[in-house]
Formats: C-alpha cells, structure tokens, sequence
C-alpha cells in the first residue's frame, strides 16, 4: 500500500520541517540574496529599454578583465534606421532619468550601425547585415577565450 503524500508546495514542505539543521544539529542560518550590482541593474535597465523597442537578438558580454574601454557590452538588431534611432533616442532618456548623464551616441544620423556609450557598458545597435559583417560576438565572445586558451595549451 503506497504511503499518503502531504499536500502542499515544496517550499510550504520546507518551511513545515523547520529550520535546516547542519553538522552538531545547529540551525544554519538562511543566507540573504545578494543585491543586484549596479552594472546588473544599467544592464537590465537597457535591455529592458530594447525589448521595449522590439530589438532582436539581445546578446550581453562581459568584458571586465578584458577590455579597458568597459565592463560590459551589450548588442541589438534593429531592422529599419527609425526603429535603430528610436531605440538610441528611448535607451537615452531611460539612462538620464536613471543618473547616467554622460551618455555618448555615434552613428545615430542614419547609419547601419549606432554605438551607445553608457560609460560601464557600451550598447551596439545594428541593422542585420553589419551585425553579421562585424561580428562583434565572434571577436569579445566566450568563444575567443576558448580557443586562446587551447591556443595557449598547445604552444
């Protein structure tokens, strides 16, 4: 005869059993989540901002340890020049209300390409087919890392 299950959600089942117990049968204590940093949150913040404008394909790196010029860089497609300037012109404002005030915008009088300089992270909007020409993932992507370090195995 299979045994009854108790009704109820797993953390509702956690909270019943009580506090966890480590070594000894102390109490461990429950560990705070961390606050989001504040280059998670200007991340969020702009890639809130494209979604926000229909970009396609949002791709965030992480450039700390690796580039001078910033931490982070995060890449967009648009597909029209008034979709790509309206996503510059809307991610612009959203920095200012949020403290950002040295915000640097190059290539926004029709091009294929606008590069948004938020200080910490650097935004490139493309149009599909300089996006693909420059391949921007390909050259500060994980990928680069993984083959300089098979690189640096082999030699």
């Amino acid at each position: 005869m299979p045994l009854a299950s108790t009704p109820g959600t797993p953390r509702k089942k956690a909270a019943a059993a009580g506090p966890r117990r480590g070594p000894g049968g102390a109490a461990q204590p429950v560990r705070p989540r961390p606050a989001p940093q504040p280059l998670d949150r200007l991340q969020s913040l702009i890639v809130d901002s494209l979604a926000g404008d229909k970009a396609e394909a949002i791709v965030a790196l992480d450039l700390a340890g690796r580039a001078s010029f910033a931490d982070r860089m995060i890449i967009a497609t648009g597909f029209a020049d008034r979709q790509i300037n309206t996503m510059a012109t809307h991610l612009e404002e959203r920095l200012h209300d949020a403290g950002v005030r040295r915000v640097q915008i190059e290539g926004a009088a029709g091009a294929d390409w606008v590069l948004i300089d938020a200080g910490d992270i650097i935004v490139h909007l493309f149009k599909p087919e300089a996006r693909a020409m420059y391949a921007l993932e390909k050259m500060w992507g994980a990928e680069l890392d993984e083959a300089e370090r098979s690189e640096a195995d082999m030699g």
